[in-house]
């Protein structure tokens, strides 16, 4: 007899994977979450297989985590997954000491991140749909100040 199940907070279209204690600030971790982000998996991937950063092969491993989640634990098409979410956080900081010079110490900082990256199973025609009501602004007219176009918008609905 063990605990109950603990409630899934994930949908069923997402899954997730953790890596933890990597060995790089999180702001520099954020600069290669940034670069996933809202991206389709195998897109995702190509990034992170051709990106100069270091530590771009332990976010690749992480995010092949969170594919393989999903399509083993979650029976989720690997065609249709797109980074959801890419998220960073702090982790523990190792202190260290560097001697200096008259016999004083400065103190060193080695910081750890983690990064959580959530994977999740979109449709191709409705992720299009959306993005292209997104993508038509109202026309504005170049030229004219604000009360020229109210008075010729007066005039159009008149």
């Amino acid at each position: 007899m063990g605990k109950p199940a603990r409630k899934r907070s994930l949908s069923d279209a997402q899954a997730r994977a953790v890596g933890r204690n990597i060995r790089i600030s999180p702001r520099k971790l954020n600069l290669v979450a940034q670069a996933i982000r809202g991206r389709k998996a195998e897109d995702a991937l190509a990034v992170l297989t051709f990106s100069e950063k270091r530590i771009a092969r332990e976010v690749k491993k992480v995010l092949q985590s969170a594919i393989a989640n999903a399509e083993n634990n979650h029976d989720l098409d690997v065609d249709d997954l797109v980074v959801s979410e890419a998220s960073v956080g702090r982790n523990l900081v190792m202190k260290r000491f560097h001697a200096r010079a008259r016999g004083r110490g400065a103190r060193i900082e080695k910081p750890f991140a983690q990064v959580t990256i959530i994977v999740e199973e979109r449709q191709e025609k409705a992720a299009e749909e959306k993005s292209d009501t997104q993508r038509k602004p109202a026309a504005k007219k170049k030229g004219r100040t604000g009360a020229a176009r109210r008075e010729e918008k007066s005039k159009e609905t008149a």
